[in-house]
């Protein structure tokens, strides 16, 4: 394994400006699309591929012959961290601005959390490499950081460039339909209605976006229809029955959205809370064995000194490093709350869970996968430990909400991170990389990353109809969060019937959920995906479905192994949502300088029907370039 690769070309110049590059353009991208869809997606893959074709054009010009396979591998590490510190972030600062605490992002703080958080969980999970990746390898069998790795080894061949041209064409369709309606009006950006049945409002619609119609395709089925059912839940079903007796004064349409944002997102919240907690309860033999392989790995082999190639960044290093982070986390802490005493109890309880759950994080990544780590589940019980804890030692106010959400970014930013640093060591044990020099690149990609985060929010939030929270960013966590600390310190107003009602719903899923699995059905109602369904704008749901029904169609119509079977369709997604989420943060950056839109003057007819024409070509096309194995 490392062996033929120990004298290939790794860290250098043109590497680590690659990976830069990427780290800001998937950071970003993952901002935007977690703001509105409520997830983000793994940069590993594409990052590698278009690593790969990079690196192999500049050779050409070069005249370089040598393998880049160790080279694209850095590439995609610094990628997957501005990702995944994206996560961290759009899930919790947000909930300030949602909140109300902040009116703008405080660029300094917001960055500093990022930075802090992104590199606290790098930092931790260095020492536990050894004992989950090396040690385990036969029980913890990261099944992303397998592909990431089947990927960069595929793309040794001539075949890269064929994978490289899917993310550009995603791209430039995923661009193309983003500018077609934000920017010059010529198509619909969503097609809904509603209508009054009695004294009932009734909803149907369905956003337009190749985005999410990638979303879909990535998480494929089971989670889509679990998606679509929280959304059905909540706008087929829970607003016809709300909407009785409500003001229907109004438009139905207008109706509909104000009973959602009224009284359905906290349906979701209620939900969410459920599905966070009972996540974390469902792992908890993985703790607890992550926890057992620590403390016996701390009693053996502390001497043992590591061949050059093998060996992580230093423990002075790691020491000197988490000693920085911290001081600047008690002075972000105590910048924000003004309380000397709050400043060391936060600190205090920051540290002892973002070490916890990074050893969650990496160990369940291990397990199941990147994407499905429970960082909304840990995030969570970070919100409800530190808010009860402050509770009880007499904080209130601003005071105890801004702490709470300070513990809960850097926790969120820290499992987020570390399950991707642990995810992509695997990725380099598989292919023969030096330890230490891939967690150099998750630092530069966690720190340049950082860099961007606030004034992408900022531009966002200040050039998005509604802002963040609204309607088409509507963040679903942040929202969450918002509402757990409201609930802890704010002024009692939130509906709390809503929110029983949600637990409630929660409670009646794990139920079913439970039933299903005790019977091996293929099919499961996992709980955190109805509950983002429930909160989010139905209209999101239902391309997401139409993503997941292609890709079962592709796996049913292949005689390969799935993950085989939707390699081209997952290069393609993932340049459908860059291309979408890189031109709807410029289309905000040009109306910050006041270019909203260029009016084509299309009649209403003309954009529908072209709405229809371009929907069925960009679906067609995934189909079709995704079944091409």
């Amino acid at each position: 394994m490392s062996n033929k690769n120990k004298n290939l070309p790794e860290l250098n110049f043109k590497v680590i400006f690659i990976g830069i590059i990427l780290s800001i353009v998937m950071g970003a991208a993952n901002v935007y699309l977690g703001l509105k869809a409520g997830m983000t997606v793994s940069a590993s893959i594409p990052a590698s591929v278009l690593g790969m074709l990079v690196l192999r054009y500049i050779n050409n010009i070069t005249k370089n012959k040598s393998d880049t396979i160790l080279e694209a591998n850095q590439i995609q590490t610094a990628a997957s961290a501005g990702e995944s510190l994206a996560a961290g972030i759009i899930f919790t600062m947000p909930a300030l601005i949602i909140i109300g605490i902040w009116q703008e992002f405080d660029m300094i703080l917001t960055t500093i959390i990022a930075f802090t958080g992104g590199l606290l969980g790098i930092l931790f999970m260095i020492p536990m490499r050894e004992v989950f990746i090396v040690k385990n390898k036969d029980n913890l069998k990261f099944p992303e950081g397998l592909a990431c790795a089947s990927i960069l080894k595929a793309g040794q061949s001539m075949e890269s460039s064929k994978n490289a041209s899917l993310i550009l064409k995603g791209s430039l369709i995923g661009a193309t339909f983003k500018g077609l309606i934000s920017f010059f009006g010529a198509i619909k950006g969503i097609l809904e209605d509603a209508i009054l049945f009695g004294n009932r409002i009734l909803y149907f619609g369905g956003d337009i976006s190749p985005a999410l119609v990638a979303v879909g395709f990535i998480v494929r089925l089971n989670i889509a229809i679990l998606i679509f059912i929280g959304g059905f839940l909540g706008w087929v079903i829970g607003i016809p029955i709300l909407s009785e007796g409500a003001n229907l004064t109004l438009n139905p349409l207008d109706g509909a959205w104000s009973i959602w944002s009224s009284k359905i997102r906290y349906v979701g919240v209620g939900a969410m809370v459920i599905g966070g907690v009972s996540s974390i309860l469902k792992v908890r033999s993985g703790i607890l064995d992550a926890i057992k392989i620590l403390l016996y790995n701390s009693k053996i082999n502390q001497k043992s000194i590591l061949p050059k190639n093998k060996q992580n960044i230093s423990p002075l290093s790691i020491n000197i490093l988490s000693i920085i982070a911290i001081c600047l986390v008690g002075i972000v802490y105590y910048n924000i709350t003004g309380n000397f005493y709050i400043t060391i109890i936060t600190t205090v309880i920051m540290l002892i869970m973002s070490f916890f759950f990074t050893a969650v994080a990496s160990y369940i990544v291990g397990l199941v996968g990147n994407s499905n780590s429970p960082v909304s589940g840990m995030t969570i019980t970070a919100v409800l430990f530190t808010g009860g804890l402050l509770y009880i030692f007499g904080f209130s106010g601003t005071e105890g909400m801004v702490a709470t959400l300070g513990v809960a970014a850097i926790v969120c930013c820290a499992a987020c991170t570390s399950g991707d640093v642990c995810n992509d060591l695997k990725t380099g044990h598989i292919v023969g990389a030096t330890p230490f020099r891939q967690q150099i690149m998750q630092i530069i990609g966690v720190a340049v990353s950082s860099i961007i985060m606030a004034p992408t929010l900022q531009l966002l939030h200040n050039n998005t109809p509604g802002g963040i929270g609204g309607r088409e960013l509507a963040a679903p966590q942040a929202g969450l969060f918002a509402s757990l600390a409201d609930g802890f310190f704010g002024n009692g107003s939130l509906p709390w019937d809503m929110i029983i009602i949600g637990l409630l719903i929660g409670i009646i899923i794990l139920i079913i959920d439970n039933y299903l699995e005790n019977k091996n059905y293929n099919f499961r109602l996992h709980l955190m995906p109805i509950a983002v369904g429930i909160y989010l704008p139905f209209g999101l749901s239902t391309p997401i479905l139409i993503g997941g029904i292609i890709s079962h169609l592709v796996i049913k119509n292949s005689s390969n192994d799935k993950n085989i079977s939707l390699h081209n369709g997952i290069l393609a997604s993932s340049g459908l949502i860059a291309g979408e989420s890189l031109m709807g943060i410029l289309l905000a950056l040009f109306a910050s300088f006041g270019i909203n839109s260029f009016d084509l003057g299309l009649e209403h007819n003309m954009i529908l029907i072209l709405t229809i024409i371009l929907s069925l070509y960009t679906i067609f096309w995934l189909y079709r370039n995704a079944k091409k194995v």
